[in-house]
């Protein structure tokens, strides 16, 4: 059974850090491109970064780039997102979601994903 579990999330101030980690299970990180997308209320849900272990590819939208990271411990099955520098904007729930043989890059989030699991709610105080 494929399960993909985020964690992680919390209340911070702006300016501060949080790591949200997303637990995989049930298929091997070659196979898939792991992506960490969020969805803000009343707003679409939108990509924010990716992450492919099989060519070791990572990608970034342009709100994220240069705030947050995304890597990934193989040996735990985790991929995780550090992020710094925290705005308000950025409050939403996060979401890890996997596409089968997917390749990180800038056209990763507009595809369908496979598999995607509950997210983590994210809140930003000013």
């Amino acid at each position: 059974e494929v399960q993909l579990q985020a964690s992680g999330g919390g209340l911070v101030q702006a300016g501060g850090s949080l790591t949200l980690s997303c637990v995989v299970s049930g298929f091997s990180f070659d196979d898939y491109a792991i992506g960490w997308f969020r969805q803000a209320p009343g707003k679409e849900r939108e990509g924010v970064a990716c992450f492919s272990n099989s060519d070791g590819m990572t990608d970034y939208v342009d709100s994220a780039r240069g705030r947050f990271t995304i890597t990934s411990d193989n040996a735990k099955s985790t991929v995780y997102l550090q992020m710094n520098s925290l705005e308000p904007e950025d409050t939403a729930v996060y979401y890890c979601e996997a596409l089968y043989i997917g390749k990180c890059g800038p056209a990763f989030y507009g595809y369908d994903m496979n598999y995607w699991g509950k997210g983590t709610q994210v809140t930003v105080s000013s």
